[in-house]
């Protein structure tokens, strides 16, 4: 008896090593990246079937923007963002209420 395991796996790719700056925070921490499909025999994958649509994402807000799409006009002017962690807080918050430091 013989069993064969097949599929098709999914297999993200960076495709452009030098950052780039977010749409959407304005970071320069956003890589582009492609997911590519793989047909792959007992978990290893082998031959591609299916190129991907190259895309930004951000490893600062975790956005993901598609390299088609316009550019957005930059974060929420209404935000600022914290100097320790570097996330995102109302305006008129004194300390950062993730990283509890002073504004």
């Amino acid at each position: 008896m013989f069993f064969l395991i097949a599929g098709i796996k999914p297999k993200t790719k960076v495709i452009d090593k030098t950052p780039r700056p977010c749409p959407a925070c304005g970071l320069p921490q956003a890589w582009l990246k492609r997911t590519d499909h793989y047909l792959s025999i007992f978990f290893i994958p082998l031959f591609p079937v299916k190129r991907g649509e190259p895309f930004l994402a951000c490893a600062n807000c975790e956005r993901l923007q598609h390299e088609r799409q316009p550019q957005q006009a930059g974060y929420n002017r209404t935000m600022v963002r914290c100097r320790e962690c570097g996330r995102d807080m109302e305006k008129e918050f004194s300390f950062c209420p993730y990283c509890g430091r002073p504004r």
